[in-house]
């Protein structure tokens, strides 16, 4: 199956919907008298799509294995077994994507669905990763009691947003993949050490007086990498004073190794926990598209192999992104936007 144009993608589900002004992506109407019923207890089994309304907007859409065209968040969960959603916020992103206003439209939908939601704030126009932690732009020149606050009023308009829809995030990031802190130099753990663990309490602080219950995260990549954990777990959070619920972890194994990194994985998993006695979420993975049967075996390898009061989510990571998507990205798992078998593993938990 190939696929297909259309102007917006929005339209596969079989309701009205209605427009809004921030984004060409459109929503569907809360049936009011059917209430949303999420259950947050369990093993998380999630699927980060924040590129979903940009990629129903350039025409791309999603089927089952019949070939029957689904919206790509109902496919994922009654097709796959997800049954929570992960979404990226950038600040003031160049073209609108993964802005406030678009996070909302995408949380929604997603709760419209019964999914449970987590949020990833990363305090950036753009991508943040080990390599970029760039600060937004309008907070550049900005001290660090000015980023704080600024930081809180990002915070504050994200959240409101959904509080106003009664939309409550189960997780939120503060950071993505923050193995040398975020928004540097000013936030950079070796430039300026004790900054990052001051703006992930700022994050903290600001995450709870809006939803207290909901679990707040601290994220970096190389799961099977334990020095990496030490150091920002260990020697930035730890002594100066950090206040988050849960470890996030990225992993995305070379199908020739998957076994070893998978074990290493393992092993990080419950020495994060014994160390620091939080649980973790390994918050992003990924494997080629061609790797299903790899894939699933990596996951089902960690549901197996750890305690779910340990590790207690697994999130992949674009699932449906087509193959080289935006500048070459490889590790969805749907072919021409089908599911592989790679999620396979959650549908039995």
């Amino acid at each position: 199956m190939k696929y297909l144009k259309l102007i917006a993608a929005a339209l596969v589900l079989p309701t009205m919907w209605a427009c809004t002004e921030d984004s060409p992506i459109t929503n569907p109407p809360v049936q009011e008298e059917e209430p949303i019923v999420i259950n947050h207890e369990g093993f998380a089994k999630g699927a980060d799509v924040s590129w979903l309304t940009e990629l129903e907007y350039e025409g791309y859409t999603f089927a089952n294995a019949d070939g029957e065209q689904m919206e790509c968040m109902q496919l994922l969960r009654d097709e796959c077994g997800v049954d929570a959603i992960r979404l990226r916020v950038w600040v003031n992103p160049s073209e609108g994507w993964n802005n406030a206003a678009d996070v909302a439209i995408k949380a929604r939908r997603a709760n419209l669905l019964g999914l449970r939601l987590m949020i990833d704030f990363h305090f950036s126009d753009t991508w943040a990763d080990p390599a970029n932690q760039t600060i937004p732009a309008a907070w550049a020149d900005m001290t660090l009691d000015e980023v704080l606050v600024a930081m809180t009023a990002h915070i504050n308009d994200m959240l409101g947003r959904l509080k106003a829809m009664d939309i409550e995030p189960e997780w939120v990031q503060i950071g993505n993949e923050t193995r040398t802190g975020m928004m540097w130099p000013l936030g950079s753990t070796s430039d300026n050490p004790g900054n990052f663990t001051k703006m992930v309490n700022a994050g903290y602080d600001a995450v709870k007086a809006i939803f207290p219950d909901c679990k707040v995260i601290v994220h970096i990549d190389s799961g099977d990498q334990w020095y990496l954990y030490s150091r920002i777990f260990g020697n930035e959070l730890r002594n100066y004073g950090a206040n988050y619920d849960i470890i996030g972890i990225s992993l995305y194994p070379d199908p020739s190794s998957w076994e070893t990194t998978i074990d290493s994985a393992i092993s990080n998993i419950n020495l994060a926990n014994t160390t620091y006695g939080k649980p973790v979420m390994v918050v992003e993975i990924g494997m080629d598209y061609t790797e299903g049967e790899a894939c699933k075996g990596a996951i089902q390898r960690l549901i197996d192999n750890t305690d779910s009061s340990i590790m207690q989510g697994i999130f992949y990571w674009e699932p449906e992104a087509p193959n080289g998507y935006n500048g070459g990205y490889k590790k969805g798992c749907f072919e021409d936007g089908v599911p592989t078998c790679a999620l396979d593993p959650f549908k039995s938990l």
